[in-house]
This record gives structure tokens, sequence and C-alpha cells, in this order.
């Protein structure tokens, strides 16, 4: 049988469901998830990162069926809770304050429709993020996992506009307190 290689695919989903050949950490991946519950990971670009979150998101939204064959899959004792997941992501994200308001703006109003059935406008980011993540709570019953990829794009792209870079920084700081703010409503967060 000749392997396919998943270049260029960092979905979970996309390398199993597609037969892709998949190095499996999944043993490494629920060691974190289970050993504590904030973590930040930096490494280089085309690392594996995103497929990591990808991996985490496939596993914190109870799809068994995903790692059937992998360790995580195949483990006895191992817990299937279905958890709401906050996965965030600014890859995408055009360098500018309009890029960052509408890749939070898209992001929460996803959030506030799923978990409200309306979006809120009177509060700032980082109050509308804790507020859907304590909604998400008491609608499953289940803590929250957030999982925040490519955090520092804006501001490694930004960093010789100082101006925008503050901005900017001003502007993800409450974002990214939530993981503080909302700690009691959270289960497990990464930023990469």
């Amino acid at each position: 049988m000749k392997l396919r290689y998943p270049v260029g695919i960092e979905t979970f989903a996309d390398i199993i469901e597609g037969k892709y050949a998949y190095v499996d950490k999944t043993e490494i991946i629920y060691r974190l998830t289970t050993t504590g519950k904030c973590f930040f990971l930096a490494r280089p670009r085309r690392f594996g990162k995103s497929l990591m979150l990808s991996t985490m998101e496939a596993y914190f939204q109870a799809k068994k069926e995903l790692f059937e064959g992998l360790w995580l899959g195949e483990t006895e004792g191992v817990e299937w809770i279905k958890r709401p997941v906050f996965r965030m992501n600014f890859v995408d994200a055009e360098c500018s304050i309009f890029g960052l308001q509408s890749s939070l703006e898209n992001q929460l109003r996803h959030w506030e429709m799923e978990y409200y059935g309306y979006i809120t406008k009177d509060l700032n980011y980082g109050q509308r993020f804790k507020n859907v993540i304590a909604k998400a709570n008491e609608v499953t019953g289940q803590k929250a996992v957030v999982l925040i990829d490519e955090y520092d794009k804006l501001l490694v792209n930004s960093m010789h506009a100082p101006e925008l870079h503050e901005e900017l920084k001003q502007m993800l700081k409450p974002v990214f307190g939530v993981l503080k703010g909302a700690d009691s409503y959270i289960h497990f967060s990464i930023l990469t």
C-alpha cells in the first residue's frame, strides 16, 4: 500500500478520513490535556501546532470514531466528554485594526449565535468572549476548552509599526485576559 502524506493539511479529521499517514501522538496530547489546565506552546513555523490543536479539538468534541486505531481511541479509561470548544485562529487576520476587529467579530458572532441565539454588541471583545464561555458552560453543563492558534501573528507583523502594534496589543489584551478571568468556566486552554 502506498502512503499518502498530508502535505499542507492541518485538520485532524481530514487526515484520518482521507487515510493519510499520521504519526500517532495522541498519547502525548492526552497527557498534556489531563495534567494541566493552561499552556503556552512556542515552536517554529510548520512544527505541527495547528494539527495538534485540531486533534485536541476532535478529542474535546468527543469524536471517538476519528481515533480508532490510535492510542487515544484504543486505551481504556479515557473519558470522552463533549465540551464546548472555542478555537481562535489569527492566521488569516489582516494586520490592521480592521483585520483584527473582523477576525474577532466573526468568531464571537458565531459563538454568540450558537449559545445565545443573538449577537451582543455593547461590550468589548474580552467581555463578550468571557460571557459566551460562561453561557456555554451554563448551556452544556461542561467547562469550556479554549484553543488559540497563531496568537502572535498580528503582533509580530506589526512590530515595525509601533502605533499599530500598540493598538493591536491593547485590543488583544482583554481577549487573552479571559483565560484568567473566566478560569472557573474553563477546563483547558492553550495558546500557540
